[in-house]
């Protein structure tokens, strides 16, 4: 990931900030004083956990999130602060599904710069690390509704604010792997064949029933806070084949866990039974993933676990 450069903003001008977007949104009145402030270097754009007080005392968290410009956007995978912020304004919010509450969005139309206020789950952790042993499994259901709700959504109104996933978009990352793959190409001899077979496989992804999909729904970005599930890192949200949530999710798990895993979400999405070609949509996703991982950047085309799992993808899917 390439961070940017956005300084974090002096301890006066947050709080005046965030004085002003809670009063604006009606979620607080009168002024905010910035107590202490957590930052954080992990991810592409500066991050930090900001703990205000109000005049009466009281004490609340948020998660600021800071950009100017797009950032690293990956071929048109990610859309930056800017594309999350949409998102959280445009498609969570109105139906309500448990993602970290928007408390606010700052635009400074001069330089650019913009910030998404966002709530603060304390004691909150990552659903991998969970001691819910079923967490993953609700991580599963959660993102299965998800998709069933907004394809329906997306029958009855278009998102023109999030990027659909086309033949263009999917080709390229084979089309990188193979170009950033360099002395690699010896190494691999299957390489070649299968970036030029993907072509064979990926219009199930286009074919199968298109949802909104996170993008990168991988456990890292998904919270487990009280018993529920909570979502974070909404900048790669795009219109695709919703199997692609479902191959991140199961990314890098044994084989039985990740069954149930599949038949959690297909329940959830598909109460009535799953669509035909599940199977095969689900192993374009997992074939495509692999690609887009490795067509990312030249530096990072090196990755042997990556590589041996595109083999093996390429394998299911009879394309080796």
């Amino acid at each position: 990931m390439q961070p940017t450069h956005t300084v974090l903003p002096d301890r006066e001008t947050l709080a005046a900030t965030l004085t002003s977007l809670l009063n604006e949104n009606k979620l607080s009145k009168g002024q905010l004083t910035v107590v202490h402030r957590e930052p954080t270097t992990q991810g592409t754009f500066p991050k930090e956990i900001v703990t205000c007080r109000f005049d009466d005392g009281r004490e609340i968290r948020f998660f600021c999130k800071y950009a100017t410009g797009p950032g690293h956007n990956a071929y048109g995978h990610r859309g930056g602060v800017t594309h999350e912020a949409t998102v959280y304004r445009e498609l969570l919010q109105p139906i309500q599904v448990t993602v970290p509450a928007l408390q606010g969005i700052y635009r400074d139309s001069t330089t650019g710069e913009i910030w998404l206020i966002l709530e603060y789950l304390d004691e909150s952790v990552r659903v991998k690390k969970a001691p819910d042993p079923a967490a993953m499994a609700l991580a599963a259901r959660w993102i299965g509704q998800f998709h069933a709700l907004n394809e329906v959504r997306l029958q009855e109104s278009p998102m023109p604010f999030l990027n659909s996933y086309d033949a263009e978009y999917y080709l390229g990352w084979a089309q990188r792997t193979w170009q950033y793959a360099g002395k690699l190409r010896q190494r691999f001899p299957w390489l070649k064949p299968l970036c030029q077979r993907f072509e064979e496989i990926f219009t199930a992804l286009l074919s199968a029933p298109l949802t909104v999909v996170h993008g990168e729904y991988y456990s890292k970005n998904i919270l487990y806070h009280e018993g529920r599930i909570y979502p974070v890192d909404w900048e790669s949200t795009a219109i695709g084949a919703g199997e692609i949530d479902l191959a991140s999710l199961t990314e890098a798990w044994l084989e039985d866990i990740a069954r149930q895993l599949e038949l959690e979400y297909q329940q959830a999405r598909w109460p009535d039974g799953s669509p035909d070609g599940f199977q095969q949509t689900l192993g374009a996703a997992r074939l495509y993933l692999h690609f887009r991982w490795l067509g990312d950047r030249p530096e990072a085309t090196i990755n042997d676990w990556r590589f041996e799992q595109l083999h093996a993808a390429g394998r299911v899917l009879g394309l080796i």
